[in-house]
């Protein structure tokens, strides 16, 4: 299919990485979530400890440091909570209405790894996004092409990450913006950084629908594109 003009011009960028650069390309690995993964049907995937082993074990088998993946994946992870879950009655009324399609790109590495900015931009807004399987603390950046605004949302950080924040401070590529948070804070996830783009904030701040259902899920397409057409992983 071909790319938007938006796209196109996001695959354009020189984006700074989002770990730091110091980390190769070649130490990435790719890491199905998916419910097609037939590899995780022994694990335990409302556990973060469990999820956290299994993808500690990719790693290591495949002598990488951050694992990555998940744009679209169709996940059984949020099963297990009710922010995202349905009753059994209301699934199979209405299956399509379901949130089990991943909007973002996740990278996958310890807690306290430091996130730097992928471009310039400024604070758009971040919160504490408190519910079981949220996001936790959360920063979005706003950042225009050619006097179009975009925005960048980064879940599942620190709480250090969003306390001495202003809405509106200038952010340069390549700053520091913030660190990944533990499973006591990041909405009981293995850690990682939940990383999307999105082209319509739609009056939200501090959060954005990072799952989608069936239903939704053309609008979500075009409006929260494949964030590795910026990051070229």
């Amino acid at each position: 299919m071909a790319l938007s003009y938006f796209e196109a011009r996001l695959k354009s960028l020189q984006a700074h990485p989002l770990i730091h650069s110091e980390v190769s390309h070649n130490a990435y690995v790719p890491l199905d979530l998916s419910i097609h993964n037939k590899e995780l049907e022994p694990v335990d995937v409302s556990s973060s400890k469990a999820l956290e082993t299994y993808i500690k074990n990719h790693l290591k088998i495949n002598n990488a440091k951050v694992a990555f993946g998940g744009y679209l994946e169709h996940r059984a992870i949020y099963n297990r909570s009710d922010y995202f879950k349905m009753s059994q009655t209301e699934r199979s009324r209405s299956p399509k209405e379901e949130r089990n399609i991943h909007l973002g790109l996740d990278l996958w590495i310890e807690a306290g790894t430091a996130i730097y900015a992928p471009l310039d931009g400024k604070i758009h807004s971040f919160k504490n996004n408190t519910n079981y399987g949220d996001y936790g603390p959360t920063i979005i950046l706003e950042h225009s092409i050619e006097d179009k605004i975009f925005y960048t949302l980064y879940g599942h950080l620190s709480l250090e990450s969003i306390s001495n924040l202003k809405v509106g401070e200038e952010v340069k590529q390549g700053d520091k913006i913030a660190t990944l948070g533990t499973a006591e804070v990041n909405g009981d996830y293995a850690p990682h950084l939940h990383f999307q783009i999105i082209k319509d904030i739609q009056n939200y701040e501090g959060d954005y629908p990072g799952v989608s259902n069936q239903q939704n899920i053309e609008f979500y397409k075009t409006n929260c594109p494949n964030p590795n057409l910026l990051l070229k992983l």
